[in-house]
C-alpha cells in the first residue's frame, strides 16, 4: 500500500479546462496524476444514488479511490437532542452516498463546545457517534468508516486529543487529521519534522499502529489569528502561513504508512495535491 493524494471537490481548472459534469472527474483527474477524490457535501447530501454510482463508476474506471465530506451543519455536540438526531441522519445519508460511488470513508466536523466546557461536549459527541455508528449498521453500511476531524477554529472541539477520543469509541473510526487546522489552531505550531512526528505518534499510541497507517487527512495552508484560530484556506504559493508539507511526505514514506491526503487549497487543490504527491512519489 501507499498514500494517496487528491483534491477536495472540483478546483478551478476543473472549469477552465473545458469539463462541466462530475462524471469527468476520472478523465480530470488522470491528467495530474492522482488516485483520490472527496466529494463534497458540506451543504447537504444532494446527490441522487444513480448519480452517485455513476460518479463512483467514472472514477474508479481511473483506480481513483472516493471519499465523501459530511454536512457542515452535523453538530455531534449539540445540546439539543433534535440536532444531535439530525446529525445521526446526515452521517446516514452521507455514509450512503459514499457507498453508492463506492467508496468507504465519510469525513465528520466534530462539533463545537457553546456554552459549556470541552469535557461535556467531547461527552455529547462521543455518545453521538455511538448512536451514528450502531444506526450504520442497522441501516447496512457497517463497512463505511466515520472519519471525525481536528477542527481549525479554539472554539471547535477537535484538537488532537479530543479527536483520538472520539476515535475510540468504535474501532472502525478513522481519524482524519488536517494538518492545517491544527496549525491554525496551534497558532503556527507546526514547525518541520518533530512537530509532525509528534502528531503522527500520538496516532499510534492512541489508536494502534493499524489505524496511523491508514489515516485519514486533509491538508492545505491557512490563515488564522492569535484569538479565534482557523481565518481562511489558502493556496501552496503563501510564503506567511503554514504548515509545508515536503516534512511531513518524508515521514509518511520513511514510516511506511498509507493515509490518504485530501488537499484543501484555495481553488488549487488539484494542482497542490499533485505537488504533494510529486514530492512524494521522489522520495522512493
Amino acid at each position: 500500500m501507499t498514500a494517496k493524494f487528491g483534491p477536495a471537490g472540483t478546483a478551478e481548472s476543473f472549469k477552465t479546462m473545458g469539463y462541466k459534469k462530475s462524471v469527468q472527474l476520472g478523465e480530470y483527474l488522470e491528467k495530474f496524476g492522482l488516485d483520490h477524490f472527496e466529494y463534497q457535501c458540506g451543504q447537504g447530501v444532494r446527490v441522487g444514488e444513480q448519480a452517485a454510482r455513476e460518479i463512483g463508476a467514472a472514477l474508479a474506471e481511473k483506480n481513483i479511490t472516493v471519499s465523501v465530506h459530511a454536512p457542515y451543519f452535523i453538530s455531534l455536540s449539540s445540546v439539543e437532542e433534535e440536532k444531535r438526531d439530525n446529525s445521526i441522519n446526515y452521517i446516514l445519508q452521507s455514509a450512503a452516498a459514499v457507498n453508492a460511488m463506492g467508496g468507504s470513508r465519510i469525513v465528520i466536523h466534530s462539533g463545537s463546545c457553546s456554552k459549556m466546557t470541552r469535557e461535556e461536549a467531547l461527552e455529547l459527541a462521543k455518545a453521538t457517534m455511538k448512536k451514528a455508528r450502531e444506526a450504520l449498521v442497522a441501516e447496512g453500511l457497517g463497512h463505511i468508516h466515520c472519519c471525525p476531524e481536528t477542527m481549525g477554529k479554539i472554539n471547535q472541539l477537535g484538537d488532537l486529543r479530543e479527536v483520538m477520543e472520539i476515535c475510540k469509541v468504535d474501532d472502525t473510526f478513522i481519524p482524519c487529521i488536517d494538518f492545517g487546522h491544527l496549525n491554525a489552531r496551534t497558532f503556527g505550531e507546526i514547525k518541520g519534522k518533530a512537530e509532525y512526528a509528534a502528531i503522527l505518534d500520538t496516532i499510534e499510541n492512541e489508536l494502534g499502529a493499524d489505524r496511523a497507517k491508514i489515516f485519514h487527512s486533509h491538508f492545505s495552508k491557512i490563515e488564522y489569528t492569535t484569538k479565534g484560530g482557523e481565518k481562511k484556506h489558502l493556496t501552496f504559493e503563501d510564503t506567511v502561513y503554514g504548515p509545508q508539507f515536503e516534512p511531513l511526505m518524508e515521514l509518511v514514506y520513511e514510516r511506511n504508512l498509507s493515509p490518504i491526503f485530501v488537499c484543501e487549497s484555495a481553488g488549487t487543490q488539484t494542482e497542490d495535491a499533485q505537488a504533494m504527491k510529486k514530492y512524494y512519489e521522489s522520495l522512493k
